[in-house]
């Protein structure tokens, strides 16, 4: 068994892993798994920009990091750092930052090379299963962006697109001072169904979306639908991990979310208080993928890109 540390850092959250694996039997079992909702991504669509505060609020998560890797003897540690500090002017900053406080340098990588851990980390564990067909969907709905991968055992087609929970929510939710449209009116909605449908237009250029046999669902907006769904009176990843939601409740879901206010969809016990301002737009991106390539189900996976970095330290 090799121990090793993964921390993905997203727009909205930053999360860690520190896990043993054993590459010959495919087995990883989790020491420490952790997610903190930072937000680096705040305004980075409108400004281009890592804001001071988003920095600190991600280097401070950083700093409580570095404490569970040391104390748990992690061999090696890999920090990948997604879309928001690849759009950024100042990701030097947060480089550094990184750097500082983990001894490790960030690695910005691509889409391309996220979506092939989030295909990993999500279906490693499928192998063999004869109640999922092939190929698999994987579709990881981010902050900033989503990334699709077609594959079986190995990656075919993949493409990451400029949509994602905290995007869509500052490009169509929020008015001058900040104030979120709440909840959304028709005319929002509707901006925000055109982008999706248009980043879809783009993904189909790279993935042939129509042959996916199973929708495999990623991240925090998928996993969030899936608890409301479940009935959960709090979030309960194992109840979450490969559940499996239809379609109708996917859209009644999304209907509920937005129409109601800030206020109502905090005092839904499965939606995590950071994520409660954006995900009616995760939902309505996870909805408008499953009503295009027509599923009629998505497969909830708590492993995701955090599992795919893991493995590639093995």
């Amino acid at each position: 068994m090799k121990r090793v540390a993964a921390i993905d850092c997203g727009t909205n959250s930053i999360r860690l892993l520190v896990a043993d694996l054993d590459p010959a039997t495919g087995e990883l079992k989790d020491l420490d798994r952790r997610m903190t909702i930072v937000r680096l991504g705040q305004g980075v669509d409108r400004t281009g920009r890592l804001a001071p505060e988003a920095l600190e609020r991600t280097f401070a998560a950083c700093r409580e990091y570095a404490g569970i890797i040391r104390e748990l003897g992690a061999e090696k540690l890999r920090f990948v750092a997604t879309s928001a500090s690849r759009d950024a002017e100042n990701r030097d900053d947060f480089v550094r930052g990184v750097v500082e406080i983990l001894g490790v340098e960030p690695e910005v990588i691509t889409g391309d090379q996220e979506a092939e851990f989030s295909f990993t980390g999500a279906t490693k564990e499928l192998t063999g299963r004869t109640d999922l067909a092939t190929p698999y969907l994987v579709v990881d709905i981010g902050g900033g962006s989503t990334e699709f991968v077609l594959g079986s055992d190995t990656v075919r087609a993949a493409r990451s697109v400029d949509i994602g929970c905290v995007r869509m929510t500052e490009r169509h939710l929020v008015r001058v001072g900040k104030v979120l449209a709440d909840p959304p009116g028709e005319e929002q909605i509707a901006a925000i169904k055109a982008d999706i449908a248009r980043a879809l237009d783009q993904a189909a250029e790279t993935v042939p979306l129509s042959e996916a046999r199973t929708l495999v669902g990623l991240a925090g907006s998928v996993t969030t639908v899936a608890a409301i769904a479940l009935d959960l009176s709090e979030y309960d990843s194992a109840a979450i991990h490969h559940s499996r939601i239809p379609l109708t409740q996917v859209r009644e879901i999304t209907h509920r979310l937005l129409t109601t206010t800030h206020e109502e969809r905090a005092k839904i016990p499965a939606i995590h208080p950071g994520r409660v301002d954006v995900i009616a737009a995760g939902a309505l991106v996870l909805l408008s993928i499953m009503e295009r390539i027509g599923a009629e189900e998505v497969v909830v996976s708590e492993h995701d890109i955090l599992d795919g970095i893991a493995w590639s330290c093995a």
